[in-house]
């Protein structure tokens, strides 16, 4: 993406603004059906960003599917619920101890599971979401989409920022999911929905 702007964490108030990590567990970054190198890739940049959301809200969504997973129709099974795959990845475990909320999922978007809904509940004056995490082009496109949609439909001012060196996705021959150009389309689309994409964070 061409010329994107840097953002400074001073410029986002600490009442009003999350940190949502998304699908940071093992079995995306870490081993299984669907590990991608791509997205453990972007482990160090994150260790590096989330410690200048000191006390701000954080939400980090897992995958945890049971068994008959309507999603196992769609991808091969991966992440079932209470196995090691559905797990944070050990790097970022301590942020969870930082105003972290856990919000597991079934399904690639995460706005609609149940533990989500109930975090927005009690955190409606929250309307900045900086988001990060894998894939670009499922789960945090689909978020974003959604989330924008939402402050949308209720006709209130919020900003959902990405941050292009915090997201990912995977490449995978066989069904011709080539990485870069998925990266581009999505954030291409995000933008053109609303959802502010930077460069990076700074302090």
């Amino acid at each position: 993406m061409e010329n994107l702007p840097f953002l400074s964490v001073v410029d986002l108030p600490k009442d009003k603004t999350a940190v949502v990590v998304i699908d940071m567990i093992n079995g995306f970054a870490k081993k299984g059906a669907l590990y991608s190198e791509r997205i453990e890739g972007i482990i160090p940049y994150l260790v590096k960003t989330l410690p200048l959301f000191d006390g701000y809200q954080k939400v980090f969504f897992a995958d945890a599917h049971n068994e008959d997973s309507k999603e196992f129709a769609s991808y091969p099974v991966h992440c079932l619920k209470g196995t090691e795959e559905s797990e944070v990845i050990e790097e970022l475990k301590s942020f969870l101890d930082d105003n972290g909320t856990l919000c597991y999922k079934s399904s690639t978007n995460g706005f609609v599971s149940k533990d989500f809904a109930e975090w927005m509940m009690k955190n409606p004056e929250i309307t900045n979401y900086v988001l990060v995490g894998d894939c670009t082009d499922l789960c945090v496109l689909q978020f974003a989409l959604s989330i924008k949609g939402y402050f949308n439909e209720w006709n209130v001012t919020s900003n959902i920022i990405v941050p292009v060196q915090g997201v990912e996705t995977f490449d995978l021959e066989k069904t011709n999911h080539q990485a870069e150009l998925m990266n581009v389309f999505s954030l291409y689309n995000m933008r053109a929905n609303g959802i502010q994409l930077v460069n990076d964070i700074r302090a």
